[in-house]
Formats: C-alpha cells, sequence, structure tokens
C-alpha cells in the first residue's frame, strides 16, 4: 500500500523550530471601541475543537493588533485567495498604528454578523469568533476562540449543501513564501472506503 523509502535516503537534524508546514494564512480583521478597524496577516492559525467550534491564532505582544483583540475579545479570520496575496502579505508588514490598512489595500470593510469588527468583503470565508482563553506562551499569545458566525461566498455552495473551496483559489504559507493550492487528491475517508461493484457484462 505504501512505497517504502531505501535506508539509504539521508536526513538531517534540525534544531527544535517552527517547521510545520504548510500553514493557513489569513488576514485577520480587530476592532476595539477607541480604534478604526485593523488588519493583521496571521500564519499561526488552527483548528483546535468541532463543538463548539472553536479556533486559535497567536500574535505578537507588540503588534497593534494584539491590543485590539486583547480589549475587545473579538475577531474575524477572512480567508484570502490567490488575487489577494498581495494584500495579504501588505497587511503582514505594516503597522495599524502608521497606516489605515484599508484604505491602502483598496480591501472593503463589510458588516460582521454577530461581532463588532468588520468582514474583508473580497474574502470568500469570513470567520467570526470571540475569545474565549488567552495564553501567553513566550513569543507569541494565543488567543482560543470560539466561532460564533461564518460568511461565505454563495459561489462556493454545491447543490449538495457543500462548500466547494477548490473553486476558491486558496493560499498557503510555508517558511517566508506564499503557496497556490493544488489539485485534489481525495476526501477524508477515500482510503478505506469500499469501490462501488461493477456489474458482470452480458454476452450475447
Amino acid at each position: 500500500m505504501i512505497e517504502r523509502k531505501s535506508d539509504r535516503v539521508p536526513k538531517l537534524r534540525w534544531n527544535p523550530g517552527t517547521v510545520l508546514c504548510p500553514c493557513p494564512v489569513v488576514m485577520v480583521t480587530c476592532q476595539c471601541e477607541d480604534s478604526k478597524p485593523n488588519i493583521v496577516t496571521v500564519a499561526w492559525i488552527g483548528t483546535i475543537c468541532s463543538d463548539p467550534p472553536m479556533l486559535s491564532i497567536s500574535v505578537r505582544p507588540e503588534r497593534h493588533s494584539h491590543r485590539l483583540i486583547t480589549e475587545s475579545g473579538e475577531f474575524v479570520v477572512n480567508v484570502p485567495t490567490l488575487d489577494l496575496t498581495r494584500a495579504t502579505d501588505y497587511c503582514g508588514v505594516v503597522s495599524g498604528k502608521e497606516v489605515d490598512k484599508f484604505e491602502r489595500t483598496g480591501l472593503t470593510a463589510a458588516p460582521a454578523v454577530v461581532v463588532r469588527p468588520p468582514v474583508i468583503q473580497e474574502c470568500p470565508l469570513n470567520i467570526e469568533c470571540r475569545v474565549a482563553r488567552t495564553l501567553d506562551l513566550g513569543s507569541h499569545t494565543m488567543f482560543l476562540a470560539e466561532v460564533v458566525a461564518v460568511q461565505a461566498e454563495a459561489s462556493l455552495m454545491t447543490a449538495e449543501g457543500r462548500l466547494a473551496f477548490e473553486r476558491a483559489g486558496l493560499i498557503a504559507y510555508a517558511h517566508g513564501h506564499y503557496y497556490a493550492l493544488g489539485k485534489t487528491l481525495g476526501h477524508f475517508g477515500y482510503s478505506v472506503r469500499k469501490r462501488p461493484a461493477t456489474r458482470a457484462r452480458t454476452r450475447r
């Protein structure tokens, strides 16, 4: 079932580090009462629970967005597409203290369903979150949050009610570079799914 690699294939030992890849890359919007809405690009993000639905993001304390999320307890995860890669990168390297990132990028701030921070209209998927717990881990603070609302582009919904993310043209991040996601290789559980029985051909 699995083609084993030869024992002769060399491997190098690296120092412990953040080498897990690829990672999702998202634009997180945040806002508190005394601020304009801001955007911060985050690659340290992950799903952490299904029921209740929860995810986590990790942000450096010195980032402007750290204060906004800490004070408001809310944020929105906006999933970008290939055509938003440049804007995604820009929002990760400039500070919201100095520039209005919505104005500079031309992105549209649209109302969220539940939380105060806006969603990014151009992103096909917007995940509204409320912080449930905060962990100060070292270089980053991890915000564990419950998903309280989701907005998705209607064009991604199939007739069967599935969100077809393969239509969106999503991107990923790995060690300082952005990548386009490739072809579909299978679906969850396909390795154990029984193949439909083939009908025997009838002889004439």
